[in-house]
Parts: structure tokens; C-alpha cells; sequence
């Protein structure tokens, strides 16, 4: 957070937030990104109380918290956003009663709006090939990028991971004697992750050729490279597939996730065993991994439903 950001919600609050997102980043060992939206959900609370009189963290109470979840309904958020920013308000208020900054939990009797899971929107395994195609055709100029994002887009679509952990990859996280990358993931937590032939070779052929063009002294081990050399940026991945997808007639235009989407379902599709993939991607439950088997049955509902008779 902002000195200025701090100044705006209060030293009370503002020293709050520091400490929790240090207790949330230290102890907790989630990423930056998701340290950045616990921040950015408090903020925008304590603004909201504070507007309303609010100036300590013990002033807080049910109806404060109850009216600042029904602003963000006014304000058009989704549920799903409603419920991650009510998720971030219960987990803050328990962390500050366990030490001792507050005496009651005030969120504890805080209603968390369900959400209704959909469906993710994938490709289908034909649109996943012309996906591959374009970008070899792409690479074909020899164009340092272009074979770089060859490789990223091979390398997404064969083994699941989310950005975040493609762009922090580094040279020795490959394995290429076994075809497997070491991904750090969520939590901090490290899976071995197998990729294909396919895959192998574009890498095989960005390290030969592309990365060396790209590479200078502050390059460091990072495996994706940006044009100026440094590690590659996850917003320049997502514009990467983003241009790929929405230059083919006919195929959604989705993000690297989707992409992660795609091969799940794919694998599953192939026969793959859903604890297999669980531990592929990298879910902590295996519920979440449940989703694509829906996916995959809808799918071939869709096809029964066009191909039988008797439908």
C-alpha cells in the first residue's frame, strides 16, 4: 500500500492492513497478487467506515460490515466478486482478534453471498490444434518473440499451468531427460508437471535460437524472456494469446486460463484419471478438478443429443 494510501484510510487501520498483509505474506505464504487483493478489499472497507464515523478497528460492528457488502451489490459488483471481498473481511477480523488488536469478532456473522459455479469456456480440441498451428506459422519468420511465444503457447496448453507460474519459471526447472517442469504454485507449493514432444521441441528451439537474441546481463536465469531481456511480464503473455486466439475465425478469445481450462478437460476427455490431473494442476482440492469432468459430460451430452435418433 501507498504512504498516501495509508494516510487516506487512518494510521489505525493503515498499520492494521500493513501487519495483516505481512502476516498474509510471511507466515500464510500466499503470492503478491493475492496480498495485493486482500489490500485492495480492506481499503476499500475502511474507507467505507470511515465515511460512516468509524475510526478504530473496535468501532466496526455487523451493521457497518453488512452495509459495506450491500454498497458493492448497488455498485454492480458480481457475486463472485462480492464474496471474495467478503472472504478477505472475515479472514482480516478473525486474524486481528486472534491477536488481540479487537476483542469480538465482528465478520464472524458475516453472510458470504453464494455463487453459482459455470462452466469455463475452453476450446475445443480442433480450435486447440489451429491455436498451435497459428503460432508455428507465426514463429516461421524466425522472429525471436514469435518462437518464444511458440513455446509459451506449447507449453500452456501441455501442461496446465496458470501465467504465473509459466512467467516464473527458470532455466533448471527444466527437466528435459524426463520432459517435466518444476512449477512453483500456489502457496508456495512445488509439483513436478510432464510435458509432450511437441512442447519439447519448441522449447528446445526458443533456447537454441531465440532466447540468446533476447538475453543480456540483466536476464538472470529466467526461462521466458522479454524484449528487453528481463523475465517476461504475465500481461505480455496474456496480449501474446489474446492476438493468437482472436486472429482465428470461429475460436473463443480466451487468456492463458483458458488455456489451463482447455487441458484439463482435454486430459480428462483422453482418459486421464481425475487425480492425475489434480495433481497436474495443482488443486488443493479435488473438487475444483471435478469441474472439467462437467465440462467433458456436457459436451458429450451435446454430441448424443445431435447424433441419436432417439434423442
Amino acid at each position: 500500500m501507498q504512504n498516501n494510501d495509508l494516510e487516506e484510510i487512518g494510521a489505525n487501520f493503515g498499520s492494521a492492513i500493513v501487519r495483516f498483509i505481512q502476516y498474509v505474506e510471511l507466515e500464510l505464504g500466499r503470492s503478491p497478487n493475492t496480498a495485493k487483493a486482500y489490500r485492495k478489499d480492506l481499503d476499500n472497507l475502511f474507507l467505507f467506515v470511515q465515511e460512516r464515523g468509524c475510526q478504530e478497528l473496535q468501532d466496526i460492528g455487523i451493521v457497518e460490515l453488512r452495509g459495506w457488502l450491500a454498497s458493492q451489490r448497488v455498485a454492480g459488483l458480481s457475486s463472485a466478486t462480492i464474496a471474495r471481498r467478503a472472504t478477505s473481511i472475515r479472514m482480516f477480523f478473525a486474524w486481528a482478534t486472534h491477536t488481540k488488536l479487537i476483542s469480538e469478532d465482528p465478520a464472524s456473522a458475516l453472510v458470504i453471498p453464494k455463487v453459482s459455479k459455470k462452466l469455463p469456456h475452453i476450446l475445443q480440441q480442433s480450435q486447440a490444434e489451429n491455436v498451435m498451428e497459428r503460432a508455428a506459422l507465426r514463429a516461421d519468420d524466425d522472429s525471436p518473440t514469435h518462437i518464444r511465444d511458440q513455446a509459451m503457447l506449447e507449453l500452456l496448453y501441455a501442461t496446465g499451468i496458470r501465467v504465473g507460474e509459466l512467467v516464473g519459471l527458470d532455466i533448471h526447472d527444466l527437466d528435459p531427460s524426463r520432459r517435466t517442469i518444476r512449477v512453483l504454485g500456489k502457496g508456495s507449493k512445488e509439483r513436478v508437471v510432464p510435458y509432450g514432444a511437441i512442447a519439447e521441441k519448441t522449447v528446445e528451439t526458443y533456447l537454441a535460437i531465440s532466447r540468446p537474441a533476447l538475453a543480456n546481463d540483466s536476464s538472470g536465469a529466467a526461462l521466458f524472456l522479454g524484449q528487453r531481456g528481463k523475465r517476461i511480464d504475465q500481461r505480455v503473455v496474456r496480449t501474446m494469446v489474446h492476438e493468437v486466439l482472436s486472429s482465428l475465425e470461429g475460436v473463443p478469445d480466451l487468456g492463458p486460463h483458458g488455456l489451463r481450462h482447455s487441458a484439463a478437460t482435454h486430459l480428462i476427455e483422453g482418459g486421464a484419471d481425475i487425480r492425475a490431473v489434480q495433481e497436474i494442476l495443482g488443486h488443493s482440492s479435488l473438487a475444483t478438478t471435478q469441474l472439467y469432468t462437467h465440462v467433458s459430460m456436457d459436451r458429450l451430452r451435446a454430441v448424443f443429443e445431435q447424433a441419436h435418433p432417439r434423442a
